[in-house]
């Protein structure tokens, strides 16, 4: 009995380094894996898929919160690229890719918009801690604790990141953790500029 346990709790913590999945392997997983995602992520702690299937489609206009406390949308970011990336405080491989993000950030200033959103659903409450603890140079705290974003996109997995053009058109999915410092990312990111 012990064993079984054990395994089940191995195979668990497994998956929760891959990739936090909100959802409990659903149809829409299935059909992901169907709709032009590719399997990647060669680097060690990273495990992502590309999804070309929703290219062409306009950002969504919802409005979710900025670091400040006011109303934000994604057109407000609108005339360079933007890398949005959906992540929460209890997600491992969000927290794992954040430090290249903010990298990222850093690197492409003035070139590529970087927003990443919190999908925690208490808020501020988990979110300002976290980033006052990581001191990031170039990432804020944006917050959508009703998840308009997790379910616009619909991957049921953290993190989620979506690359739109200057025009608010979309590029690229990417599900699951990247390195946001590598080869290929760099690639995904040309794609948009």
């Amino acid at each position: 009995m012990r064993s079984v346990i054990a395994c089940l709790l191995l195979s668990t913590l497994s998956f929760a380094l891959v990739a936090c999945d909100r959802q409990s392997g659903g149809k829409e997983q299935e059909n992901a894996a169907q709709i032009g995602e590719k399997g990647q992520g060669t680097e060690p702690g990273f495990n992502f898929r590309i999804d070309k299937s929703h290219a062409g489609e306009a950002a969504p206009g919802f409005s979710f919160e900025g670091p400040d406390g006011q109303d934000v949308t994604l057109a407000d970011f609108a005339g360079k690229p933007l890398l949005v990336n959906l992540w929460a405080t209890w997600c491992g491989p969000c927290v794992i890719e954040m430090p290249a993000l903010d990298a990222l950030a850093v690197e492409r200033n003035g070139k590529l918009q970087v927003v990443v959103i919190s999908q925690d659903t208490t808020g501020r409450e988990k979110v300002d801690p976290f980033f006052k603890q990581r001191k990031f140079t170039a990432l804020q705290p944006y917050l959508d604790p009703e998840n308009q974003f997790g379910f616009h996109y619909g991957s049921g997995l953290l993190p989620t990141t979506v690359i739109y053009d200057a025009e608010g058109k979309e590029v690229v999915r990417v599900l699951g953790a990247m390195d946001w410092r590598g080869k290929e990312a760099a690639g995904l990111i040309a794609g948009a500029m």
